[in-house]
C-alpha cells in the first residue's frame, strides 16, 4: 500500500444519511469492497455519478467479456494500486482466470503463455498508461476480434481503473478484510 492509513476514511455507519444507508448498508458486510465505496461516499454527489460509470465498465453493459475485462486494467506494474490489484484478483478468479494466469499478468504482455489477443489486451493497457494511446499494431490485433464499441470499452476500462487507482492511492483506501494485495 502506498499509505499505511487512510487520508480520507470510509464513512462510518453513524455518518450515513438515510439515502446513503439504502446504498451502503447492503454492501457493508457482504461485499469485499466497502472501503472504496465508503470513502467515495464522503463526496456523495460525485459518488453517485461515479458508480454509474464504474458499473458500466465492470458490469453487464460493458461489451468486453469479464475474463478479458478484469486482468488488463489492474495490471499491477502499470498502475501500482494495491487495492485495485487485490479486488481484481477476486474478479479475475470469478471470471475463470487461474492463479498462474493472474501471476502472469504482472509479467506483462511478453510473458510466455498468452495468446496474441491476450497479449494485445495487456499491451493496450501499457500503451494507454505510457502514451495515452493504443499503438497501431496493438489496435489492429484487438480490432480483428473487437468491434468499435468493444475497442471503446477497452480504453474506458483502462482509463477508469487508472482514475480509481490514483484516487485510492491518494486517499489511502485500505484493503478490505479478506482481500490480499500484491
Amino acid at each position: 500500500m502506498k499509505l499505511s492509513q487512510p487520508r480520507i476514511p470510509p464513512l462510518a455507519e453513524s455518518e450515513w444519511t438515510a439515502e446513503q444507508r439504502k446504498v451502503l448498508a447492503p454492501i457493508k458486510d457482504s461485499q469485499p469492497f466497502y472501503n472504496v465505496l465508503g470513502t467515495l461516499s464522503r463526496h456523495w454527489d460525485a459518488a453517485q455519478k461515479f458508480t454509474v460509470w464504474a458499473y458500466h465498465v465492470m458490469g453487464e453493459t460493458s461489451r468486453i467479456a469479464p475474463r478479458e475485462r478484469n486482468p488488463h486494467p489492474a495490471r499491477g506494474l502499470v498502475v501500482p494500486a494495491e487495492y485495485e490489484w487485490g479486488q481484481h484478483v477476486i474478479f479475475a478468479r470469478e471470471a475463470g482466470l487461474t492463479d498462474v494466469e493472474i501471476a502472469r499478468i504482472k509479467a506483462g504482455p511478453d510473458a510466455p503463455g498468452w495468446t496474441p489477443f491476450e497479449a494485445a489486451l495487456l499491451r493496450a493497457t501499457d500503451e494507454l498508461h505510457h502514451d495515452s494511446c493504443i499503438g497501431d499494431a496493438t489496435w489492429k490485433t484487438l480490432a480483428e476480434r473487437y468491434d468499435d464499441l468493444q475497442m471503446m470499452d477497452v480504453v474506458f476500462a483502462v482509463g477508469q481503473y487508472h482514475l480509481v487507482s490514483m484516487a485510492l492511492n491518494s486517499f489511502g483506501v485500505q484493503l478490505d478484510a479478506g482481500v490480499k494485495g500484491f
